[in-house]
């Protein structure tokens, strides 16, 4: 824990140091829980947001994007249930004064149990080797049993229990398995309450007329009172998607570690509408597809694993997220939802407005079912950010930090360096740059020695260095580093541009995903 903790720290210093996020209004010492994404930050930001962009519409000829307003009409919320659902269970430490999800606290203590049954079926393996039966050890391994099934059950009457609203079960849970406030250790709890997620503001020229507004805690109601819009304009048949990605807004009861849980964060989501009764069919589908396209980018499939909801929201009849082994453990990264026809269906009621879809081959309208797929794009950075942040001890002994994120992703593909800062060599290297900047972001480095410069290259995520020496005004060729492999070439100027492309081309990618 202690390890995880450290590594943890290492990536929020990391960030910072060089320039992927900064705490919010710092100088002013911050904002909770909310952050800026600096020079480096906004570039894998948007590339991670392209990556997906490109997967889900450009790949997809059923499928077409759409950028809703933040601001919708108040009565979007109630027909969506998120004036009267949108709820968090809230538990305050009598002692400590600190405030936590009761829910988290209970899927925390459950995590425990599981870690627990990892440990042994981790001892068993090393103990017996090639000859070991996992799946025979996890069905009959007494310990592995009882710790499996301890967690289950304690998920499960969680889930039962929040999803009638029995909030003193909620509590009684956390007495029973004896739960302490992480931080002091005091088990002196308040009661469970529910606590509404969404930010009011206000939308008008003076207090007495402004209409009470909020600003909107996901991107998908956007899309749902676009429905029909899209549908007729696209002339799209059944079954089709909407995507969109944009800004959402959660006062969170606990906003921690770091950029994982934030208060303004940015979804990547698609509404995917369906014939009802073939919902399950596309759920299914979604799930394999979105597990693909993240296993794409190379951060190992060991860091992924799905996990099933326990508890439905009020709009779904099944639901999973992708989990993520984040530094603090696995964690939601996505959640693929079979939604039902609830939000047409309630927008329908609520608006007085038909949203169905004419089905010409059948001859009948039909209100479409929905299978969503929602992944959030700050937890994918810190996914890719803190699983590519490594120190690599070298052959001689010394040590690296690089930043290994997937080239395609990568902020700056190249960083052109001039041997020495005379002799026309700079001149050179600006004139590949000016060639290169067409195609990728590029930058230009001329301080300290060139060893240095590759390690704050390796730093930064930068997948290639080129130096240009004395030999590249003879011969036009120059010295290309490769970040991961430390591997260096002597290639033509004239080659640099298919040696980048071919490594941090999308398409080369995506094509790992199909």
């Amino acid at each position: 824990m202690a390890k995880q903790e450290d590594l943890f720290k290492n990536v929020v210093s990391h960030a910072k140091e060089y320039g992927y996020i900064f705490p919010s209004s710092e100088i002013y010492d911050g904002l909770s829980a909310v952050y800026d994404y600096a020079q480096n930050g906004v570039e894998l930001k948007k590339n991670i947001r392209e990556y997906w962009w490109k997967s889900m519409v450009q790949m997809h000829e059923n499928i077409v994007g759409l950028d809703a307003a933040i601001l919708m009409h108040p009565t979007t919320w109630k027909a969506s249930g998120h004036v009267d659902a949108f709820n968090d269970p809230l538990i305050d430490n009598k002692d400590s004064k600190k405030r936590y999800r009761a829910d988290v606290l209970i899927e925390d203590y459950a995590e425990k149990l599981n870690l627990k049954a990892k440990k042994e079926i981790e001892k068993a393996k090393a103990r017996f080797g090639d000859t070991f039966n996992e799946q025979e050890f996890i069905t009959t391994n007494t310990r592995v049993v009882e710790y499996l099934a301890k967690e289950r059950e304690i998920l499960e009457r969680m889930g039962r229990s929040l999803g009638t609203g029995d909030l003193e079960d909620v509590k009684a849970i956390i007495e029973e398995l004896e739960i302490a406030d992480p931080e002091t250790g005091s088990r002196n709890w308040t009661e469970v309450r529910q606590f509404n997620l969404m930010f009011g503001t206000k939308l008008g020229a003076s207090a007495d007329t402004a209409m009470d507004l909020y600003l909107r805690p996901e991107t998908a109601q956007g899309i749902f009172v676009n429905f029909l819009n899209v549908q007729k304009s696209g002339r799209m048949k059944i079954p089709f998607g909407i995507a969109q990605t944009g800004k959402a807004f959660r006062n969170e009861i606990v906003a921690r570690q770091f950029i994982f849980r934030m208060r303004e964060f940015e979804q990547m989501e698609m509404q995917f509408f369906v014939k009802p009764g073939e919902e399950m069919k596309w759920y299914e589908y979604w799930k394999t597809t979105r597990l693909n396209w993240h296993l794409s980018l190379g951060l190992g499939r060991e860091n992924y694993r799905f996990h099933d909801h326990e508890k439905l929201a009020h709009y779904a009849n099944a639901a999973a997220d992708i989990e993520f082994n984040f530094p603090f453990g696995f964690k939601e990264l996505e959640g693929i939802h079979s939604r039902t026809d609830f939000d047409l269906k309630a927008h329908e009621q609520f608006s007085g407005r038909k949203l169905q879809y004419f089905d010409t081959e059948e001859n009948v309208n039909y209100t479409p079912y929905v299978v969503e797929t929602s992944v959030g794009l700050d937890r994918m950075f810190l996914a890719v950010f803190s699983t590519s942040l490594k120190e690599e001890t070298l052959e001689d002994g010394s040590t690296r930090t690089v930043l290994q994120l997937p080239s395609v992703l990568a902020p700056t593909k190249a960083a052109v360096f001039p041997l020495v800062k005379k002799d026309g060599l700079p001149e050179i290297a600006h004139s590949i740059i000016d060639e290169l900047k067409w195609d990728f972001n590029v930058t230009y480095d001329e301080k300290d020695a060139v060893g240095r410069r590759y390690r704050r290259q390796d730093a930064l995520g930068t997948p290639f260095c080129i130096t240009v020496d004395h030999q590249t005004i003879e011969d036009q060729t120059v010295t290309i580093r490769h970040r991961d492999s430390m591997k260096q070439d002597r290639v033509k100027i004239s080659e640099l541009k298919n040696i980048i492309e071919n490594e941090v081309s999308i398409k080369n990618w995506l094509q790992k995903s199909v």
